[in-house]
């Protein structure tokens, strides 16, 4: 679920920019962010450790299955009464909660995976260190190697001092790992996931299902979309 990033693969700190919604960046809240850090919530998390509980018994589910909508920004009040949503609704909650625990904590939008797909996570600091929160592998582990982070790409991010809100644009940067800091991270990468799997072997049929009907519903609404377009 957490992960130190790495500095030279991931620009935690962007730049602070006064106007964060625009159609090209594809930053769309639902609400006013104000919305999503005035309003109390009902779970009171006092760890890290509380927080990932509380995420392994939520259900990732698409704005459109959840609401009708192709994009529906949840509440984090909403989310733990529904407890189901897509990765913005599971990030919006955890950045609530880890803003009550005292952490220096990052709403984070941009995009992720070998694709480029449009993802939303959390990050935070602490001892001069940023850390990547991905609240939808809670039930994986409480931790993730490091190489991990290279899938993610921050291009917008927002946080809040208990006063106002800050918004940062994020850019990819141009270096590329060495061969030499590589190395030590992909072997601790491959060691991470053999274990996982060893342990987790017996769960490979519901993995497959869970990721067969997610890609059959993202194919369906995708052609919905398509026929939308042609009238």
């Amino acid at each position: 679920m957490i992960a130190e990033i790495i500095p030279e693969a991931y620009d935690a700190l962007g730049r602070q920019v006064a106007r964060p919604f625009d159609h090209r960046r594809g930053f769309h809240p639902s609400f006013p962010m104000g919305r999503y850090v005035s309003q109390p919530l009902t779970v009171k998390c006092t760890s890290i450790r509380d927080i990932r509980i509380f995420l392994a018994s939520c259900e990732y589910v698409s704005d459109k299955e959840l609401f009708g909508k192709e994009d529906y920004w949840q509440p984090p009040e909403e989310f733990e009464k529904n407890k189901k949503g897509d990765c913005e609704d599971f990030s919006l909650w955890t950045w609530r909660q880890l803003l009550s625990l005292g952490y220096d904590a990052r709403f984070v939008a941009g995009r992720c995976g070998l694709y480029g797909r449009g993802h939303a996570w959390v990050e935070y600091f602490q001892d001069g260190k940023c850390y990547v929160v991905e609240p939808l592998r809670s039930r994986i582990a409480g931790t993730m190697p490091r190489l991990s982070t290279i899938r993610y790409v921050p291009k917008l991010s927002v946080s809040w001092d208990g006063k106002g809100l800050k918004y940062f644009s994020h850019k990819k940067p141009a270096s590329r790992l060495s061969a030499r800091l590589l190395l030590p991270l992909l072997l601790d990468y491959l060691v991470f996931w053999a274990y996982f799997w060893l342990l987790n072997f017996y769960r490979l049929p519901g993995y497959g299902w869970k990721a067969l009907r997610r890609s059959v519903i993202r194919r369906e609404l995708w052609f919905q979309r398509q026929r939308r377009g042609a009238h």
